[in-house]
């Protein structure tokens, strides 16, 4: 496998330069994706706001698998019958990293501009933006931030797509309330 030099290519811009593309790439991904996925992506970024931890914990393996399956479809480039395969498996990777790290963005620009009193949807795409262009000064900020805003979105995402109702919608419940006879 031929090196593409990615990384070397990102450590040659500067500061600002990687600031105001991570803050403008952040933004436009999020504008895009709760764009497309109106419902499930502001209940995804409702839901990781308010149950963080919990997003956190079903996102983390879900995240590696991902990053795994996208990891091993690179791999598989290489060779003439994992091509077929290889591309799939990077499809899928590109399709939801990049969704589930702009979520994650979203939610913890949420949360902050939730503290400054702005509880409007695109304050937090803003902040989100900020934070991300924010984490842009060093590679090992970006490394954490994407993976911290990754694993919440992710998580987040998986409890809206597989999740149950719950008690929030109580047209749905299967056993009735116990004080009501």
């Amino acid at each position: 496998m031929a090196n593409s030099g990615w990384l070397e290519q990102y450590q040659s811009l500067g500061v600002l330069e990687r600031v105001g593309g991570q803050f403008v790439l952040t933004v436009v991904v999020a504008i895009v994706v709760l764009g497309m996925i109106h419902r499930h992506g502001t209940d995804a970024v409702t839901k990781a706001r308010r149950s963080p931890i919990i997003s956190l914990c079903i996102g983390t393996p879900t995240l590696l698998v991902i990053s795994g399956l996208t990891a091993a479809g690179y791999y598989m480039l290489g060779s003439s019958v994992g091509t077929f395969f290889g591309v799939v498996l990077i499809a899928i990777g590109f399709a939801a990293l990049p969704t589930s790290i702009a979520i994650g963005f979203v939610a913890i620009g949420q949360g902050i501009t939730g503290r400054l009193g702005r509880t409007k949807l695109w304050h937090g795409i803003l902040m989100g933006g900020l934070l991300a262009g924010l984490s842009g000064v060093s590679l090992s900020a970006t490394l954490v931030a994407v993976t911290i805003t990754g694993t919440l979105g992710t998580g987040a995402l998986v409890r809206i797509l597989f999740g149950a109702g719950g008690t929030t919608s109580p047209e749905e419940r299967t056993v009735p309330p116990a004080n009501k006879i």
